[in-house]
């Protein structure tokens, strides 16, 4: 169900019943030679609109482009600075709580969105508590990583082990396989180079520098990723896994207090 789609009076008549609302949360870079630039929005999307729509789940529309910057270098690659997009996320919970919503739960696709998601919630709540307003908003928000999701690490854990890598890697691209098989070609890479455990501590959750920096060290923009083992049925099988638990980690978010 994908807010987007729907008229207000069907939304009045959803809230009626729930207030829950899904917010897929992505960006737009470049995820090596043969990955799609929106394969950070693509994935979250997916499984949010397919969870959405077996369980009768409002899916807003998705935050396509996040933080970013130290992709730059690579032609196609989009940024927010975290201070717009900590703005963005703030607009998105002010307006949903504005028209009913009291449960928001961002789907993330990338990695470099996570600090200033969080950022921007404590923001948001900052600015309810310093106006004395905190008792009148009822309004939780939860971000995960779909990649977090316990079967899915699980899985792709099993299918890549240290090859699943950082960046550009094999599970994502098997995601995008999946759906969206028309617009990836058959991959001819090789494995891409490893640059040691020191690299694999520092840029674990895209704790990157300046795009410079990335393009030197990542040269053809994947971080220790064989994105060559990406499958179309691999992808299935991450997304129908993703979709199950998405569905019970919203519902448990729904009942908390």
């Amino acid at each position: 169900m994908r807010l987007e789609l729907q008229t207000w009076p069907k939304v009045r008549d959803y809230l009626k019943r729930s207030k829950g609302i899904v917010v897929p949360l992505g960006s737009t870079e470049q995820h090596g030679p043969e990955g799609l630039t929106g394969t950070d929005h693509l994935c979250p999307e997916a499984i949010a609109r397919r969870m959405g729509a077996a369980h009768g789940v409002l899916v807003a529309p998705t935050i396509q482009v996040g933080m970013s910057q130290f992709h730059l270098d690579f032609p196609g690659s989009l940024t927010l600075r975290p201070s717009t997009l900590m703005a963005v996320v703030r607009d998105y919970m002010a307006s949903l709580a504005r028209t009913g919503f009291e449960r928001v739960y961002f789907l993330n696709g990338h990695g470099g969105n996570v600090a200033p998601a969080r950022a921007a919630f404590q923001e948001f709540y900052a600015d309810l508590s310093m106006a004395g307003r905190d008792a009148d908003v009822k309004i939780r928000c939860k971000l995960k990583s779909w990649w977090e999701l316990p079967r899915v690490d699980a899985l792709r854990r099993e299918l890549y082990g240290t090859s699943e890598g950082f960046h550009g890697t094999p599970s994502e691209i098997a995601i995008t396989l999946a759906a969206w098989p028309e617009a990836i070609d058959e991959f001819k890479l090789a494995p891409p180079p490893s640059h040691g455990r020191n690299d694999l501590l520092e840029h674990s959750g895209d704790n990157y520098y300046e795009a410079a920096d990335y393009r030197r060290r990542f040269p053809d923009g994947r971080v220790i990723s064989d994105s060559a083992l990406a499958t179309r049925a691999a992808g299935e099988r991450l997304i129908a896994l993703a979709v199950e638990d998405l569905a019970q980690d919203y519902e448990a978010f729904l009942d908390s207090n």
